[in-house]
């Protein structure tokens, strides 16, 4: 699946995450994050596992974290790319 068009999901928050999505012809995710010297592996590798198990395979991915756990990180993430996928008619 390839993202269709741009979305977003999520909030500003502290302990929250803000998710964009826009159509690209290659898979790349951009993480902004205020513990990214810690966790940015972290992250990438939540983000990743979502990505591939919802099957995009291009797409850019921009991040704003300001300390999301796994499972807020995962939510974001799905709730992006299904608001970014094509509607089927």
């Amino acid at each position: 699946m390839k993202i269709a068009r741009r979305a977003q999901a999520g909030t500003m928050q502290s302990s929250d995450i803000m998710v964009f999505a826009e159509p690209g012809d290659e898979l790349i995710i951009e993480i902004d994050s205020t513990v990214a010297k810690q966790y940015e592996h972290l992250i990438r590798a939540k983000i990743t596992e979502v990505i591939e198990r919802m099957n995009v395979t291009s797409g850019i991915f921009r991040i704003k974290d300001r300390g999301a756990l796994d499972y807020a990180i995962a939510a974001r993430v799905e709730a992006v790319i299904s608001r970014a996928q094509e509607q089927e008619a």
